[in-house]
């Protein structure tokens, strides 16, 4: 259910247990429908933008409820955003964040700017390497967040004006989380190569592979690579070497893929990156993601698009997908189809 989303006044949707279509005009609430069902899996929307962006003109709040059905159990999930915050609450008890979303409803998205996890900047890819070790390593998002508060209280000793010898004490922290941050991030990209591999050379048909850079100078230690920085980071008062700088580098035919490939091919690439992050996921928690394919026909010609549904078969995941036209896009097996019209949902 979602309620004063974008142009969705208020909609009900049940999709098919395999495979949903969704058809309509362009601007009708197509992709409104699907960022909706992305918001209750993470609290925040993949295109971006304010929450007075999301709410629908006129209204206060916007409101989303749904129910998942895993192993047998059904968990409730509700988020509400206004001026206010976000409120989140899983079986009816309020969550101070939104990860309890993320557990309930893994999910990845497919969508026309999926591109930029291969052409933008590495904060696209770490995000994406950070979302796979969320799934995989049961206690990574506590190890994330302790990190995070360490960088936080270190860039702010060094706004502060603490000099070399003050910042030890914030650096002891520093190294021990950011070090386990990285061989984390390590180990999951290890667990996740063979699948990265086969899917890039399935979409591309030419060999991917993928390398991780940790955000300090390959060789050295993290407590080292800080001492060399440290003029640096007092100069621009914020922490320059750590794996807040990491990045997960793509070589496509030996060569960097983001300085090669065409838009279509850099869409095939991270297709197969969330491809095969999902595929991750799934193996690490024993169940079906959701996955939401916004328009997958866009740039791909009808080769690289039946590779991509092929694939998209392959992996098992629950499918909701969007089309201008039911024909436009061949789905494995008869899918529930429902079509949008301005911001109204109609079955069949």
């Amino acid at each position: 259910m979602a309620q004063n989303f974008r142009c969705l006044i208020s909609i009900e949707f049940e999709p098919g247990p395999a495979y949903t279509l969704i058809c309509g005009p362009n601007a009708s609430g197509k992709t409104s429908l699907l960022e909706a069902l992305a918001y209750l899996g993470r609290g925040k929307s993949f295109r971006g933008g304010q929450t007075s962006n999301l709410i629908r003109h006129g209204e206060q709040d916007f409101v989303l409820f749904g129910q998942v059905e895993a192993a047998g159990r059904v968990t409730k999930l509700g988020v509400r955003n206004s001026r206010e915050g976000l409120e989140v609450r899983v079986d009816g008890e309020n969550q101070s964040g939104a990860a309890a979303l993320a557990a309930a409803l893994p999910l990845q998205v497919i969508d026309p700017d999926v591109h930029n996890l291969v052409s933008g900047g590495p904060d696209e890819r770490r995000r994406f390497l950070d979302w796979v070790a969320f799934h995989v390593e049961p206690d990574y998002l506590d190890l994330w967040r302790r990190f995070r508060r360490a960088l936080k209280q270190r860039n702010a000793a060094l706004k502060g004006g603490t000099g070399r010898n003050g910042l030890s004490a914030w650096d002891i922290e520093f190294v021990e989380l950011g070090e386990r941050v990285d061989a984390a991030r390590r180990r999951v990209l290890e667990v996740s190569l063979p699948a990265l591999r086969e899917q890039g050379d399935a979409l591309l048909g030419s060999h991917v592979d993928f390398q991780y850079a940790s955000g300090w100078s390959a060789g050295k230690a993290l407590k080292e690579a800080l001492a060399d920085n440290i003029e640096r980071d007092l100069g621009m008062g914020s922490t320059q070497a750590g794996p807040h700088r990491a990045d997960l580098r793509l070589l496509y035919d030996e060569r960097q893929a983001r300085r090669l490939v065409s838009r279509g091919q850099q869409k095939l690439l991270a297709s197969a990156m969330i491809l095969a992050a999902a595929e991750t996921a799934q193996a690490a928690i024993g169940r079906p993601l959701l996955l939401l394919l916004d328009d997958p026909a866009a740039e791909l010609d009808q080769d690289s698009l039946a590779r991509l549904m092929s694939r998209v078969e392959g992996l098992g995941s629950q499918v909701i997908a969007t089309s201008l036209e039911m024909e436009a896009l061949v789905l494995p097996q008869a899918p529930a189809v429902f079509h949008v019209e301005h911001g109204a949902l109609t079955a069949g």
